[in-house]
């Protein structure tokens, strides 16, 4: 279950981070791969963060619930005002989206798309 919340590595494991977790580990001082960070364009706050947690903004890109994704979220508000199933299917159709999203469970993310973290 810890595999759906976190679709990216551990930030010491992390392609765009490592190099800097392993430049402290072998004793560089922090000013100075901080300085590294900015020099390549990395927010050097991330050093402070736990080097054993995935970097919380890279979570955000996972997919959100189905009720809550941009892509389906009005659909889903729609059910909820009450409107027909078969009127929102249509309305997805319309809107050249798959309407069988609504037979899905709207807490879980869409999971053609969790495979893809």
């Amino acid at each position: 279950e810890e595999e759906k919340k976190e679709c990216r590595p551990a930030l010491k494991d992390d392609p765009e981070y490592a190099k800097y977790f392993k430049m402290l580990k072998m004793k560089m001082p922090l000013g100075a791969v901080k300085q590294a960070m900015v020099r390549d364009g990395k927010d050097p706050t991330i050093l402070d963060r736990n080097p054993d947690e995935p970097l919380e903004e890279e979570k955000k890109e996972c997919r959100p619930a189905l009720k809550d994704d941009p892509e389906y979220a009005k659909y889903f508000k729609m059910l909820k005002m009450k409107m027909p199933l078969g009127a929102v299917k249509q309305a997805m159709v319309r809107d050249g989206k798959d309407p069988t999203i609504l037979d899905r469970n709207p807490d879980e993310p869409l999971e053609e798309e969790k495979k893809e973290c």
